[in-house]
């Protein structure tokens, strides 16, 4: 039987008083966090304040604010599709962030949450020597493109492809490039992998694959299976994606390219498997377990 939490609400009236309520709900259906926010106040602020049209980093003022009548019930139903269906509040409010940067998403697409969002605020820096002069660049796996338009920030000299599988991913994706005004410098590909890349190389080539294994995707809790299984599940083990990119990316860069790639959990076996590349671990959020970074000759290596 469902739960309903939401059966008496006549005497919210403040934004106070919703945001206590909201925090109160989530925590009673025991929601999972981790698409924006970790906990359930910051994500009931998040989905008052986008919901009221306010800055979403500023709740104090409005606290003590009383709302109209449509207005608590525009937050009553957001509530009950964040709490109720469990469906993750950026696909709600269609709205993700990376950082400072705002993107499109809804259902068709992984929710963005890259490490490789830190490292391109570096511009890759030291491993990229002079950004002005990378000319040509990959998002491998590019789902809503956010990764690819920060890429082509970083580099702006730079034509950028970014590949997808899915066709639904990449119309979300074009709607992102088009926002943030890089039609001219984004070239968005349909392919598996690298299979419609015929002989194109670039000098940066960066992915954040599919990388979920078997069994992490049965446990997956309800919020995460409100993605798209294409753009999580990687085989039995996770690496089904890592395998073929490791196999064919030294063939797509030009000489001293490199392949910056994000495994999840995978480290260990993916180290067990190729013992004989020299993985380079990022440093990010305090981490070195989920990005490295190899060159085109380290990946030829045999």
């Amino acid at each position: 039987m469902t739960t309903n939490y939401f059966l008496d609400t006549d005497a919210l009236i403040t934004v106070r008083d919703w945001l206590r309520f909201g925090i109160s709900r989530m925590n009673q259906a025991q929601l999972h966090f981790g698409h924006g926010t970790t906990n359930a106040l910051d994500e009931a602020a998040y989905l008052i304040l986008h919901t009221l049209h306010l800055p979403i980093d500023n709740l104090e003022p409005f606290l003590d604010a009383c709302l109209t009548e449509v207005e608590r019930e525009d937050i009553r139903e957001v509530f009950e599709r964040r709490v109720n269906q469990r469906v993750p509040a950026a696909y709600i409010t269609h709205e993700a962030w990376l950082g400072d940067l705002s993107f499109y998403v809804d259902e068709r697409v992984l929710i963005p949450r890259s490490f490789i969002a830190q490292l391109l605020r570096e511009r890759l820096v030291p491993w990229v020597a002079d950004p002005e002069c990378v000319t040509s660049a990959l998002d491998m796996c590019t789902g809503s493109g956010c990764l690819a338009i920060m890429l082509a920030e970083a580099f702006p000299n730079a034509d950028v492809d970014a590949v997808d599988l899915s066709p639904d991913a990449l119309e979300v994706a074009e709607r992102n490039v088009e926002e943030y005004g890089l039609n001219d410098q984004i070239n968005l590909i349909q392919s598996d992998l690298f299979t419609q890349l015929g002989e194109q190389q670039y000098d940066v080539i960066i992915t954040n694959p599919p990388y979920v294994n078997a069994p992490s995707m049965a446990e997956l809790p309800p919020e995460y299976q409100a993605e798209p299984e294409l753009a999580l599940a990687s085989g039995e083990d996770g690496l089904d994606h890592i395998r073929t990119i490791l196999k064919h990316a030294a063939e797509h860069l030009y000489p001293k390219g490199i392949l910056v790639a994000e495994i999840g959990h995978n480290r260990d076996e993916l180290e067990a498997e190729f013992p004989h590349l020299p993985f380079t671990w990022l440093e990010t959020d305090g981490s070195d377990e989920f990005v490295f970074i190899l060159s085109k000759e380290q990946l030829n290596i045999r």
